[in-house]
C-alpha cells in the first residue's frame, strides 16, 4: 500500500498528489530535496526518511520529478513499473501544458490524473503477483524446425556455415580490406560443389544470401572506398615532428644557443629565483583571517598556455572534421551516449583518489540528472557531462551547514559561556599539530584559548601541547594584552578519565573567562570499540559546541570506511537520546598530494559535513580555508 505518490516541478511547484496512508507528504518531500537533489547525490533512485522509503524519477526534458512513497518494511515490488508508467502517461498526457515552462501556466493548468493513476497502480500490482510457470515451447515452434532441410545439407565445395559465421565476427576491417580476395576464392568453391540457387531448385538460407549481397558489394564499391580513405588521409594536415629542429652543418651545429639549456649565471654562481611574496606563504592574512586554498601553480599555467598555442596552428580542414564529428545537433541525452564518457570519468576519479564507490555514484547522479535533457546544437556529449560533473562535485563541497566558529564564538561570549571544540580522529592524522594552528588562528583573531589535554594515552602527547602553548604565548603575550593570558593548558597528566578533564577544564574556562576551549583527544581506529565507547562518552557528558573529525588528505577508500564507522559507533555508544554526531572535517596534509585531492570529495559526500579547515604544512600559519572551485578544478585536471 502506498503512502503517497506526488508530482512537481523542478522550481517547487506540486503539479498533482495522491495521498494513500499517510497523512501529508510534505515533511518526506522537503527532505529528499534537501539532502539529496540540492546536494547532487542522486546516485541512488531511493531515500529514505524515518519509516518511508521514497522512490524518485527525474524528467529533465521537462523539469519533472516523480516521488513515490511507502513503508520501508513494505517489499513493493512493483514500484518501479508504477513509476516508469506515470511518468510516461503524464508527461505524454500533459505535454502542452508543461512545454509552456511558465509558472502561471502550471497553476493554471488543470491536471486530472486521478482515474488514470489508479488504473495504472491496478495494474502494476496485479502485474506482480505470482504467475503460473510457462511452458515449455515445443520443437515445432523453434526456428530450427522452420528452416528447410536442404539449407542444413553440406556439400563438399562449401564452407560449414557455422565457420562462415565465425570468420564475420572475428573483423569487419579484415573483410573489408581483403575483400576483392576473399570473393575470388569463394566463387570456386561454390562452382565446384552442387550448383546453389533457386533456379536449381535449391533454397538459399537468409545467412547465405547476405554473404552474397555483401561479396557483390564489396566487388562494385571496395575501390572506391578504399580510394576515398587514402584522400581523406591525405588531405589532414600533419603537424608531427619538431617546430624548430635542431640544425648541424658537417657535423657541427650552426647556432649554439639552441642547445644550451643549462641555468644562466652571474660570476660563475647560478642566478637566485626573485623571492616569494610572504602574503601568499602566511595562513592568515590582515586581522587573522584564513586565506582560500589554491591548488593551482605556475607550472599549470605554462602548460596551459603552450598547450592551447598548436591548435591554432591545425589546419582549418582537420580542425573543422574533429569538430564535427564530436557534435550532437538538438537531441536528447540518452544512456548509451553518455556511457563511454561516464566511464572515463570514473577512471580519471578514482586516479585521482576519489574512493571507488562514490566515483560510481557520482557518476551514476550525472547520468541522472543529465539523461533525457536536450543539448545545444554545438555541444559535445563529454563538455556536457563534463560540466554536469564539475557543477555536482563544487555542490557536494559546499554542503547545506556552514561551519562559521567566529560567529558562534561570539555568540557564546555573549551568554558568557566558553565555546567548546572537540578533536577527534584516528592515530598520526595531525590532531595535535592542526589544534596548535587552529589556537594561532583564533589568538590572531583576538580570543583566549585553553586547551585541553585529553590525550592521556599516548606517551609524550601533553608534553607536546605544553610545547604549543609555550611558543604560542611568546607569539602572544599577556603584555600584549593588557595582562590577559590569551592560550593556558589545562592539564592532569596521564591514565586518568578524558571526560573528566573536559569537564573540569570546561569549568575552569568559565570560572577564568575564557573564550574557546580546545579539547584534544586520543588517537584511535575505528574498529576499536573500547575507545570510541569512551569517545562517545566524552562528547555525550561535555555536549561540545562543534566536533571536529581530522583527516589526512592522502587516504582514499580509507576516508569512507573512517568516517562512516566514527559517525556508528558515536551514535550506538551515546547515552543520549539524540546522538551527536561529527559537525565538520579539518583536512590534513594537503600539501603532500599535489591534484589528487579526492579525499576531499569522499569525506564531504559521505558525512554531508563541510570542510572548515585545510591544513597545508607544519607551521602555525599554514592553515586554509576550503575554495571548492580551486579543489574541483584540480580533481579535473587531466
Amino acid at each position: 500500500m502506498l503512502d503517497f505518490f506526488t508530482i512537481f516541478s523542478k522550481g517547487g511547484l506540486v503539479l498533482w498528489c495522491f495521498q494513500g496512508v499517510s497523512d501529508s507528504c510534505t515533511g518526506p518531500v522537503n527532505a529528499l530535496i534537501r539532502s539529496v537533489l540540492l546536494q547532487e547525490r542522486g546516485g541512488n533512485n531511493s531515500f529514505t526518511h524515518e519509516a518511508l522509503t521514497l522512490k524518485y524519477k527525474l524528467d529533465n526534458q521537462f523539469e519533472l520529478v516523480f516521488v513515490v512513497g511507502f513503508q520501508k518494511i513494505l517489499t513493493l515490488t512493483y514500484v518501479d513499473k508504477l513509476i516508469d508508467d506515470v511518468h510516461r502517461l503524464f508527461r505524454d498526457k500533459y505535454r502542452t501544458e508543461i512545454q509552456q515552462r511558465s509558472a502561471l501556466s502550471l497553476l493554471n493548468g488543470t491536471f486530472d490524473f486521478q482515474n488514470d493513476f489508479l488504473r495504472l497502480l491496478r495494474e502494476a500490482e496485479e502485474s506482480s503477483k505470482i504467475r503460473a510457470p510457462t511452458t515449455m515451447k515445443k520443437f515445432e515452434d523453434s526456428e530450427k524446425a522452420k528452416k528447410p532441410v536442404r539449407s542444413m545439407i553440406e556439400t563438399r565445395g562449401e564452407k560449414p556455415k557455422e565457420k562462415a559465421k565465425n570468420s564475420k565476427k572475428k573483423g569487419a576491417k579484415k573483410e573489408s580490406s581483403d575483400g576483392p580476395l576473399a570473393t575470388s576464392k569463394a566463387v570456386p568453391a561454390e562452382k565446384s560443389g552442387l550448383a546453389v540457387g533457386p533456379e536449381n531448385g535449391v533454397e538459399l538460407s537468409k545467412e547465405e544470401l547476405i554473404r552474397r549481397k555483401r561479396e557483390e558489394f564489396i566487388q562494385k564499391h571496395g575501390r572506391g572506398l578504399e580510394k576515398s580513405s587514402k584522400s581523406m588521409k591525405s588531405d589532414a594536415p600533419k603537424e608531427k615532428g619538431k617546430k624548430a629542429p635542431r640544425v648541424w652543418a658537417l657535423g657541427g651545429c650552426a647556432n649554439k644557443e639552441i642547445l644550451d639549456y643549462s641555468t644562466p649565471t652571474t660570476n660563475g654562481a647560478p642566478e637566485d629565483a626573485p623571492p616569494e611574496d610572504i602574503s601568499l606563504i602566511r595562513g592568515t592574512g590582515p586581522g587573522g583571517q584564513l586565506q582560500d586554498l589554491d591548488c593551482s601553480s605556475s607550472d599549470d599555467e605554462v602548460a596551459a598556455q603552450t598547450t592551447t598555442k598548436p591548435s591554432a596552428t591545425k589546419g582549418t580542414l582537420g580542425g573543422m572534421f574533429g569538430m564535427l564529428k564530436g557534435l550532437v545537433g538538438s537531441k536528447s541525452l540518452s544512456r548509451e551516449d553518455m556511457e563511454s564518457v561516464l566511464d572515463k570519468m570514473r577512471d580519471h576519479l578514482i586516479a585521482k583518489n576519489v574512493a571507488a564507490d562514490i566515483a560510481v555514484q557520482l557518476c551514476e547522479s550525472v547520468a541522472n540528472k543529465l539523461e533525457g535533457k536536450v543539448m545545444g546544437t554545438f555541444s559535445t556529449v563529454t563538455s556536457t557531462v563534463k560540466q554536469a560533473l564539475q557543477e555536482s562535485l563544487v555542490q557536494i563541497l559546499q554542503p547545506q551547514r556552514r561551519v562559521d566558529m567566529l560567529r558562534d564564538i561570539m555568540d557564546a561570549q555573549r551568554h558568557q559561556r566558553p565555546y567548546v571544540v572537540t578533536f577527534c580522529g584516528v592515530n598520526g592524522v595531525g590532531k595535535s599539530t592542526n589544534l596548535a594552528k587552529i589556537s594561532f588562528w583564533l589568538l590572531e583573531n583576538g580570543f583566549s584559548v585553553l586547551i585541553a589535554a585529553c590525550d592521556t594515552f599516548r606517551a609524550g602527547a601533553v608534553e607536546q601541547l605544553r610545547t604549543h602553548t609555550r611558543r604560542l604565548s611568546a607569539l602572544h603575550p599577556p603584555e600584549k594584552h593588557g595582562g590577559r593570558t590569551m592560550v593556558q593548558l589545562f592539564e592532569k597528566g596521564y591514565g586518568k578519565d578524558a571526560a573528566g578533564i573536559a569537564m573540569e577544564a570546561i569549568a575552569f574556562a568559565r570560572n577564568q573567562g575564557f573564550d574557546v576551549v580546545l579539547v584534544d583527544t586520543a588517537g584511535r581506529m575505528q574498529d576499536n570499540a573500547p575507545l570510541m565507547t569512551a569517545l562517545a562518552k566524552l562528547i555525550t557528558v561535555n555536549t561540545p559546541d562543534l566536533v571536529l573529525f581530522v583527516g589526512e588528505a592522502l587516504v582514499g577508500n580509507e576516508a569512507v570506511d573512517q568516517l562512516v564507522k566514527f559517525n556508528r559507533a558515536l551514535a550506538d555508544h551515546s547515552m543520549a537520546q539524540t546522538p551527536r554526531l561529527i559537525d565538520g572535517i579539518v583536512l590534513t596534509k594537503f600539501d603532500t598530494i599535489d591534484d589528487k585531492v579526492g579525499a576531499a570529495i569522499s569525506m564531504t559526500y559521505i558525512t554531508s559535513k563541510p570542510i572548515v579547515f585545510v591544513g597545508t604544512g607544519q607551521t602555525y600559519c599554514d592553515l586554509r580555508s576550503l575554495n571548492a572551485k580551486a579543489v574541483v578544478a584540480a580533481l579535473m585536471k587531466a
